[in-house]
């Protein structure tokens, strides 16, 4: 595949056969279920993957959607048909979250050649590339052997010594002003504020990368800087990572986010616009 983590989707149509496709629609929250809108149309080829089962381990003090367990995620890829010789495309139909989150694993466990559909299925249905129906194909078990450690993480006792710290939360939730989902609201001192949505586009796609530079410049995450982000659960920050890696900016991921850092009531909490 072309350099570069995302993947448009004339070049996914010409690929399909040759690539892994794994289909993680998802919705933090609630809303559509992502085996029911897999089996309603997918990618040909795909294989459906479920964040909470296989993206995350159960809730708890390491957060809402800690790191799975080597060994769970490795046997999931693998029943998914991926093999660490062969591409991986991963798409979703939430602005690439839930896709991030799995690109993200998959390059830490040491997959070499992992992609996001930029535009997610709903770029594939609005192009009118073929969809199959029903509960997916019977894919021939994969070979991948998860390494954990290939890609750059941090852990709460880490966040302090990094350059830049992320918070890929919106706004309103960074200031401390509403905070829907933790039972505490405001962001860790010192973190800035880039929401998931400033990666995007209108049509949903990422920024081109000279865009996404600025973005991230701004708020002093440059090419050589030790940058970290995180967000709620350690999902939606996987966005801010892939984004800066669209811009040239290699970023750290705090897997346990906010609601990890909660959990321990002796941690510091700031809210406000400053960091």
């Amino acid at each position: 595949m072309s350099a570069g983590p995302l993947v448009d989707v004339p070049t996914l149509a010409d690929l399909l056969g040759t690539v892994s496709v794994l289909d993680v629609r998802y919705r933090m929250g609630g809303g559509p279920a992502g085996p029911g809108e897999y089996a309603a149309g997918h990618v040909p080829g795909a294989s459906y993957v479920d964040l909470d089962t296989a993206l995350a381990a159960p809730p708890g003090a390491a957060g809402r959607h800690p790191l799975p367990d080597t060994a769970v995620f490795e046997a999931a890829m693998r029943a998914a048909g991926v093999s660490g010789d062969r591409p991986v495309v991963v798409y979703d139909d939430w602005a690439g979250h839930a896709a991030a989150r799995c690109w993200w694993l998959l390059r830490y466990h040491g997959h070499p050649d992992v992609r996001v559909l930029d535009g997610g299925w709903s770029a594939w249905a609005a192009a009118g590339q073929p969809a199959e129906t029903g509960p997916g194909p019977d894919v021939e078990p994969g070979s991948f052997t998860a390494r954990p450690g290939a890609a750059p993480m941090v852990t709460a006792d880490d966040v302090g010594s990094v350059d830049v710290l992320v918070d890929a939360r919106a706004a309103v939730r960074y200031r401390g002003e509403s905070e829907p989902i933790d039972p505490v609201a405001g962001h860790i001192p010192g973190a800035v504020n880039v929401p998931t949505s400033l990666n995007l586009g209108e049509d949903g796609r990422f920024r081109p990368a000279a865009e996404l530079r600025e973005v991230y410049t701004a708020v002093g995450a440059t090419e050589g800087a030790r940058v970290a982000a995180y967000c709620g659960s350690g999902v939606t920050a996987a966005h801010d990572v892939l984004a800066l890696e669209v811009a040239g900016i290699t970023a750290a991921l705090y897997p346990g986010s906010w609601s990890e850092w909660i959990a321990d009531p002796s941690r510091p909490v700031a809210t406000g616009d400053t960091p």
